[in-house]
C-alpha cells in the first residue's frame, strides 16, 4: 500500500513524500487517515528534533510521520485484532501511549504511524492499551479533535482540592466554585469554556482573560453570558491588558475571595504569576502550556503555599477515558469542538503549516489528508466565493453553524475538493 505522508528529517525539515508501506503484521491494522488536526506540539518537536524527547535519534535515516490528533477508517485488520475490529469501521487515537514507561507515541517517533499520512499503520502496542478507539459519529473532524478535548477534559480531571488535617487529594475541579481560565481566549480555552459550561460538574463563577480584542469577541460571540447563565455560571471576559490593575479586577469578580481551580494557557511568565496571585484557599493552579525552554520559571508565592495552602500542577493531555468522553458529549452536542476550529487545508499545506504555527492566528487548523488545499480561514471562505464556486459551497455550509466547521461542510469538502493525485 502506496501512502502520501509528511515526515521528519531533521531539525526544520519536512518533507512530504509518497512511498510503500510494509506488508501488516498479524498484530498490526492498516488504516486510512483522512483528517489530522496540526498541534503546538508538533512544532515543538520539528524545532528541536532528535533533541526532542519523543524523536527518536535516527531521523536522518528513519524519518518519523507527523501528527498526532488523526481519524479514519480501518482498511485491513491483522489476524491478531480480527475479533475486536472490522475494515470499515471509523477510528480516533489516544496518542499518548507510554507504553511500559516509553515516550514514543504517534506523530513523533514510528516511521509507519502518525496522522500527516493518507495511510499508516498502527502498531500492536496502540491495540494492547486499548487506544485504538472505534468512532461512530458522522464527522471526522470531531474524531480529531476529541484528541485535544481530552486534553482539556484531563486537566480538568487532574485538578485535585485537599481538606484540613486529611492526608487526601480530592480530584477534580470544585463544583460550584470560582475558575479562572488566564489566556484563555485561543482554541485549547475555547474548548475549556465548552467543557466548564457543559460538563457534569460546572463551576459557578468562569472568568476567561486574554489579551487580544479579536480572540475575546470571537469567544463572546460563541459562549455568551446568557446562555452560561442556563448552565448555572456568571461568565465574564476580560481583557487584562486594559485593567490598570488585572489582580484587582480579577479578585474582585470573585468577591475577594479569590479562585479554586485557575487554568494557565499560556507559558508567559507573568500570566503564571498572576495565576498565582489570585488563588483562593486551597486554590490549584494548572499550567497547561507546556514550554519549549527547559530553564523557564516563574515566580510563585510560598508563604501562600504552606499557609493556604495553594497548590500548582501540569498536565499535558487526557487519556482514553477522556477521550472517550469526549466523543461521547460531541455525539450527543453536550460540546462542540468546532470551536476550537478556524482553518482548514489539505495535505500539500502541511509542512507550511507546522513550521509557521506560531505566526498563524486563529485556533485549531484540521487537515483533510486526500485533497489538495491551501490552508484557508473558515472566516474567508465568503469572500473567495465571490469568485470561486468550491469556496462559494463551503461558506453557504458554514453559514448555517454560527460560521463554524461542521459536518455538512466537511461531507461537502471531501466530494467537492481537489483530490490528491
Amino acid at each position: 500500500m502506496k501512502t502520501e505522508a509528511v515526515r521528519l528529517y531533521d531539525v526544520n525539515t519536512l518533507k512530504l513524500e509518497t512511498f510503500e508501506l510494509p506488508a501488516i503484521k498479524k498484530d498490526e491494522i492498516l488504516v486510512k487517515v483522512v483528517t489530522d488536526s496540526v498541534c503546538m506540539s508538533t512544532y515543538k518537536a520539528v524545532i528541536q528534533g532528535s533533541k526532542h524527547k519523543r524523536v527518536p535519534e535516527n531521523i536522518a535515516t528513519n524519518p518519523t510521520i507527523m501528527g498526532h490528533e488523526f481519524s479514519g477508517v480501518i482498511v485491513e485488520v491483522g489476524e491478531a485484532w480480527q475479533d475486536q475490529f472490522t475494515p470499515g469501521e471509523k477510528f480516533a487515537i489516544q496518542p499518548a501511549l507510554n507504553y511500559k514507561g516509553s515516550p514514543y507515541a504517534p506523530g513523533y517517533s514510528f516511521e509507519f504511524f502518525g496522522g500527516s499520512a493518507t495511510y499508516c499503520i498502527i502498531p500492536r502496542e496502540v491495540m494492547e492499551l486499548g487506544f485504538l478507539l472505534k468512532y461512530e459519529g458522522e464527522a471526522f473532524y470531531e474524531a480529531s479533535l476529541s484528541e485535544p478535548m481530552s486534553c482539556v477534559i484531563g486537566g480538568f480531571h487532574a485538578n485535585y482540592h485537599t481538606k484540613t488535617g486529611e492526608y487526601k487529594h480530592y480530584m477534580g475541579i470544585i463544583e460550584k466554585g470560582k475558575m479562572a481560565l488566564l489566556a484563555g481566549a485561543g482554541p485549547m480555552g475555547l474548548g475549556a469554556i465548552d467543557y466548564a459550561l457543559h460538563c457534569d460538574r460546572k463551576p459557578s463563577l468562569l472568568v476567561v482573560t486574554d489579551i487580544d480584542d479579536a480572540r475575546l469577541d470571537r469567544a463572546r460571540s460563541l459562549f455568551t453570558q446568557e446562555e452560561a447563565e442556563k448552565q448555572g455560571v456568571k461568565l465574564h471576559f476580560i481583557n487584562t491588558m486594559k485593567e490598570a490593575d488585572s489582580v484587582k479586577t480579577l479578585m474582585d469578580l470573585s468577591d475577594g475571595e479569590g479562585y479554586d481551580d485557575v487554568f494557565v494557557y499560556a507559558p508567559v511568565r507573568p500570566v503564571i504569576e498572576e495565576g498565582d496571585k489570585i488563588l483562593g484557599k486551597d486554590g490549584c493552579m494548572n499550567f497547561f502550556a507546556g514550554p519549549s525552554d527547559t530553564t523557564f520559571n516563574a515566580n510563585i508565592n510560598f508563604y501562600n503555599v504552606h499557609y493556604t495552602p495553594t497548590h500548582i500542577m501540569g498536565s499535558t493531555g487526557g487519556n482514553a477515558d477522556d477521550m472517550i468522553e469526549s466523543l461521547n458529549m460531541s455525539s450527543k452536542k453536550l460540546i462542540n469542538p468546532a470551536v476550537m476550529l478556524t482553518h482548514i487545508g489539505g495535505i500539500n499545506c502541511v509542512i507550511d503549516t507546522i513550521l509557521d504555527l506560531p505566526n498563524i492566528p486563529g485556533g485549531k487548523k484540521m487537515i483533510y489528508n486526500e485533497i489538495d488545499m491551501p490552508l484557508t480561514a473558515i472566516d474567508d471562505f465568503e469572500k473567495l466565493g465571490e469568485k470561486d464556486a468550491f469556496f462559494k459551497g463551503l461558506a453557504e455550509c458554514v453559514k448555517k453553524y454560527n460560521g463554524l466547521w461542521n459536518a455538512e461542510a466537511e461531507k461537502y469538502l471531501l466530494e467537492n475538493g481537489k483530490r490528491r493525485d
